[in-house]
């Protein structure tokens, strides 16, 4: 689990010499919580354009429950980073932002409603582009059948969205 302080840190170290970010959210909006990454891009998308700060340097995907359909607009777009987010299990506070190294990623437990697991799809995402990969899992409180994020999980990506867009503004000149 990361303080808000140590994500912006490492978000902005690691997008260090971005010149093509992706960020790729992944969820089912018909399993509650699940929904917070592909969420996190709608709203993320919205607070860009309202800000005028729309680049093509900065690629916005919803990858929903199958990210496999989305695998081949993410390498065409070239990304030097990729930024998944998705809701896991990690056993923190409902809410809880914490940074995962793709490599750990099959550690999580996940919510299982995609068709892809985390792991597979940042490995083969970086052997087909090469771009550095990030995730960032966001704890669910529930992912019972429903619509809807629960309050904690719902300010956390509203959170997470705000520091986002001041982030990647910055660490990637959408200006």
């Amino acid at each position: 689990m990361s303080t808000p302080h140590e994500l912006q840190q490492e978000l902005v170290s690691w997008l260090r010499g971005a010149e093509r970010v992706v960020v790729l959210g992944l969820g089912n909006p018909l399993r509650r919580d699940d929904f917070a990454g592909v969420r996190l891009v709608r709203q993320l998308r919205r607070l860009l354009a309202k800000r005028g700060a729309i680049s093509d340097r900065l690629i916005l995907v919803e990858g929903g429950s199958a990210p496999e359909n989305v695998l081949g607009l993410v390498v065409r777009a070239r990304p030097t980073h990729i930024l998944v987010v998705d809701a896991a299990d990690m056993g923190h506070r409902p809410g809880s932002i914490s940074i995962i190294r793709p490599e750990r990623a099959g550690s999580l437990h996940t919510p299982s409603t995609h068709t892809l697991s985390v792991r597979f799809l940042c490995s083969y995402l970086a052997r087909l582009t090469g771009a550095r990969i990030l995730v960032l899992g966001i704890q669910p409180k529930t992912v019972v059948f429903g619509e809807g994020l629960s309050p904690e999980v719902e300010n956390a990506v509203k959170c997470l969205t705000r520091l986002l867009a001041e982030i990647l503004r910055r660490g990637v000149s959408l200006e």
